[in-house]
C-alpha cells in the first residue's frame, strides 16, 4: 500500500513535535506505603518530524504503548522513548503521563482516615540517547494572610493555595517526599476529612502561622535546594484569595548558580 506519510511535505518546514494526545492507560507508580498503586494516566506522545516529510505515522505510538508494561518509572518512560525514537525512525522523542496520585491522610485531631489526590505528571524526551525528565506534582495547602491578621481585631482571611513543583532528579525520591514539603511550607495542610476536634486544630494551627505567597514559595525552594536528589526545580504557588478580586502567585526556579 501505498505510504502517503513517508512521501514528501507541500511545505518543507520542520515540525518540533507531532503525535497522539489524550489516551488513556492503567499505570502503576511506586507508593511509599503500599509498594505500588494503580491508577489511570492521559498519555501525550510524540516526535520531531524532519521537514522533508509529510508527515508521521500515528499507528506506530500505540503500537510502541502496548509493547510497554503498565509500571511508570524513569527506566521504563526512558526505555519507551527508545522504542518511538526506533519505531518512527526519530532524532527526537517526547512522552507525557499524567496521572492522578492518591495518598491515605489522617486527620490531626481525630485520626480519621480518608484519601486524597495529587496531580501528577513524569513528562520525558529523549535527544540522541539522552533522556530528560521532569516530574511535577500539585499539591493543595491552606494559606492565612499576615497583613490581614495584623491589621485585624477579629481572624483574617484565609484561603486554599496550591503548591506546584517541577522537579528533575538525579536519583530516586518518593512522591510523597515533595508532597510532606508543600504541606511543610505553608500555613497547614488540606484534608479531605475533618470532624469538628480537626476544624479547630487546623484553624488554630493555620492562624498561628500565617504566611504570604511569597513566604510558601521561599520554603518549598528552601526544601528543594537541600534535597540530596534534585537537579533543578521550579516552584509555584498560587493562592486562590478569598477577599481579593485576584489570584495571588509567586514562582521560584532553581538555575546552575544556586
Amino acid at each position: 500500500m501505498q505510504d502517503i506519510q513517508s512521501g514528501p511535505a507541500n511545505v518543507p518546514l520542520l515540525i518540533d513535535r507531532v503525535g497522539v494526545k489524550g489516551l488513556e492507560l492503567p499505570i502503576v507508580v511506586s507508593d511509599r506505603d503500599k509498594g505500588a498503586q494503580h491508577t489511570v494516566a492521559l498519555v501525550d506522545l510524540g516526535v520531531e518530524l524532519p521537514a522533508a516529510f509529510k508527515g508521521t505515522h500515528m499507528s506506530r505510538f500505540i503500537e510502541a504503548l502496548e509493547n510497554w508494561n503498565e509500571d511508570l518509572s524513569y527506566r521504563s518512560m526512558k526505555n519507551l522513548l527508545r522504542d518511538i525514537k526506533a519505531r518512527l525512525s526519530a532524532q527526537s522523542a517526547y512522552a507525557s503521563f499524567a496521572f492522578t496520585y492518591f495518598r491515605r491522610r489522617i486527620s490531626p485531631a481525630s485520626g480519621a482516615p480518608s484519601l486524597l489526590g495529587y496531580r501528577c505528571r513524569l513528562a520525558g524526551e529523549m535527544k540522541n540517547d539522552k533522556p530528560d525528565m521532569i516530574l511535577d506534582i500539585t499539591v493543595p495547602v491552606m494559606t492565612v494572610c499576615p497583613c490581614s491578621k495584623a491589621i485585624s481585631k477579629e481572624g483574617a482571611h484565609s484561603q486554599r493555595a496550591e503548591v506546584r513543583m517541577s522537579i528533575r532528579m538525579k536519583g530516586f525520591a518518593w512522591i510523597e517526599e515533595f508532597i510532606d514539603i508543600a504541606d511543610a511550607s505553608a500555613s497547614s495542610s488540606v484534608y479531605p476529612l475533618l470532624k469538628r476536634e480537626d476544624e479547630k486544630f487546623v484553624t488554630e494551627r493555620a492562624f498561628a502561622s500565617p504566611l504570604f505567597v511569597e513566604d510558601v514559595v521561599r520554603n518549598v525552594a528552601t526544601a528543594l535546594k537541600r534535597h540530596p536528589h534534585v537537579q533543578w526545580f521550579r516552584a509555584e504557588v498560587e493562592s486562590f484569595e478569598s477577599i481579593h478580586a485576584h489570584n495571588a502567585f509567586a514562582i521560584i526556579e532553581s538555575h546552575a548558580a544556586d
